[in-house]
């Protein structure tokens, strides 16, 4: 698997989400050497309580057969929170690639704990890109966060 192509298209949703107005973390469900959903922090944008993007790239992914995702690897800018690591964990996704988390420590022993391989590349254009937005707009990336 191209680690860089799949993080970089990561990475590219991030940038569209705050374009949007949005928060900017993105994801990709990767399977194979293809990328099978994309998706974007869409919590603003939709007016949505739980679009965050590796449930927009779960959502995007669309139905697909238990076994795809017990072979896929999601990308994600930046560690899981809860809710998206259920999920993670509900569809057996044995692989998560993160960009950084140093902004926002999610639930990595909790996937850790339940099998998952997790991988932190601590990307300086995640990190910058996460710091740069939650000083521009800390009530928002709070209310993101649950805080």
């Amino acid at each position: 698997m191209d680690m860089d192509r799949f993080m970089g298209a990561a990475l590219d949703e991030a940038e569209i989400g705050l374009g949007e107005g949005g928060i900017p973390i993105g994801s990709v469900l990767v399977h194979g050497d293809r990328i099978i959903g994309r998706g974007h922090n869409r919590r603003v944008q939709r007016a949505s309580a739980v679009l965050h993007a590796e449930m927009d790239a779960l959502e995007n992914a669309g139905r697909q057969p238990a076994a795809l995702y017990r072979e896929s690897t999601l990308y994600t800018t930046l560690s899981p929170c809860a809710m998206c690591s259920g999920a993670i964990v509900l569809y057996g996704i044995p692989r998560v690639v993160i960009g950084e988390n140093q902004t926002f420590m999610g639930e990595e022993d909790w996937l850790r704990g339940h099998g998952v391989k997790i991988e932190v590349l601590q990307l300086q254009a995640c990190v910058d890109l996460m710091r740069a937005f939650i000083k521009a707009h800390p009530a928002l990336w709070n209310e993101d966060i649950g805080c």
